[in-house]
């Protein structure tokens, strides 16, 4: 058997091991967390300013988009291609390099995402139309536009202003609404703009699809990671360490920010908090079972190769669907408050949508 094909001993620091499982376990709850209970705990919901809020769940998205095509598809593809078969020193069979198994994976897997979210938007239309109710649209304007001058802006009762929305307010009249609002529309306040997504406009059966996807791509790259981590030789583990700590700390952003907006209905308040208890455990327990295994495992034998690439590839294919179609195309493309609004709510978004990439992107250098 190959260098390759040996696989990683776990030896030594085994302190050091367990603590790491803890550390990330911590880590990956606080990251996951914070939008959670910044959006459903009224206490820090009124509290916690708005733009914090807004930076966190786009910096996640932009996270997501990164982990999936750096993070995911890269591996994956080095895994099921040239560099792992036998006759270039790898460990799997050379019809492998015959075709990219990888990004056929990750198109599958896309292509099933998509059809899956179809089929839950039809089955919850119907349902609301059996139940009688209106059916949810894309609104046409998420937020109010920005007014053309200071004097088309009614002032917003002072009632709805609380803490720091003052003095956003005088700052950016643009999210003030517009002096003659539809019949029957409620304006909406700083409050409402600030904690507000467009992803629950959507029937809830489709958000739990497009979360539940979502995570259960994000869960098979985060027990891989913690496998590799519990058996990687000491002179690697501790730098390793400090890197998944940042990268299941940025991914748990992105996770936390989609279960915030879930809009759940009375009795089911609970699925954000078992969602994001589900993605902070799933690094640790790959850790576990990893620190179980003998020394000497073959982890990077060809059963494991093979199974790491397919489920890198087909974890890929979920988070770029997600990325691209749920966060950039919905939120950025679909969402007519960024046609209208003014240049300055529209660049933090995107900057920030482009920091979380950039950050997570720069990981993959060491992870």
């Amino acid at each position: 058997m190959s260098n390759a094909c040996a696989g990683s001993s776990a030896d030594g620091i085994l302190g050091l091991r367990v603590g790491g499982l803890f550390i990330i376990l911590v880590t990956s709850l606080v990251g996951t967390l914070f939008p959670v209970i910044a959006k459903r705990v009224p206490f820090l919901r009124r509290r916690v300013p708005g733009s914090v809020f807004e930076f966190a769940k786009f910096f996640g998205s932009g996270v997501i988009l990164a982990t999936g095509f750096i993070h995911l598809l890269e591996p994956a593809a080095d895994q099921l291609g040239g560099r792992s078969i036998r006759s270039a020193g790898g460990c799997i069979d050379d019809s492998w390099a015959d075709f990219p198994y990888a990004s056929a994976f990750c198109m599958s897997a896309l292509f099933a995402a998509f059809v899956l979210q179809m089929v839950a938007f039809r089955l919850g239309s119907a349902k609301l139309a059996k139940m009688g109710k209106p059916q949810p649209d894309q609104p046409t304007q998420c937020f109010p536009a920005r007014p053309s001058s200071l004097d088309s802006v009614v002032p917003t009762p002072r009632d709805t202003i609380t803490g720091g929305d003052e003095l956003e307010l005088s700052r950016n009249p643009s999210l003030v609404a517009d002096k003659a609002p539809l019949p029957g529309v409620t304006r909406p306040t700083m409050r409402e703009h600030a904690f507000h997504d467009a992803s629950e406009e959507n029937p809830l059966l489709a958000q739990a699809i497009a979360i539940g996807t979502l995570e259960f791509g994000i869960c098979f790259h985060s027990v891989i990671i913690g496998l590799t981590l519990a058996v990687t030789r000491s002179s690697e583990f501790r730098p390793l360490l400090v890197v998944i700590v940042f990268h299941q700390a940025f991914e748990g952003l992105g996770v936390g920010a989609r279960l915030a907006f879930l809009d759940t209905k009375p009795g089911y308040e609970w699925i954000p908090w078992v969602g994001s208890l589900i993605y902070s455990i799933c690094t640790p327990i790959g850790m576990a079972v990893g620190l179980g295994l003998e020394q000497g495992l073959a982890i990077a034998g060809e059963s494991a190769t093979l199974a790491s690439g397919i489920m890198n590839s087909l974890s890929a294919g979920i988070l770029l669907y997600t990325a691209l179609v749920e966060l950039m195309a919905h939120e950025f493309v679909f969402n007519r408050f960024y046609h209208t609004c003014g240049w300055g709510s529209f660049s933090f978004a995107i900057v920030s949508f482009a920091v979380g990439a950039g950050l997570m992107g720069l990981i993959g250098k060491w992870a």
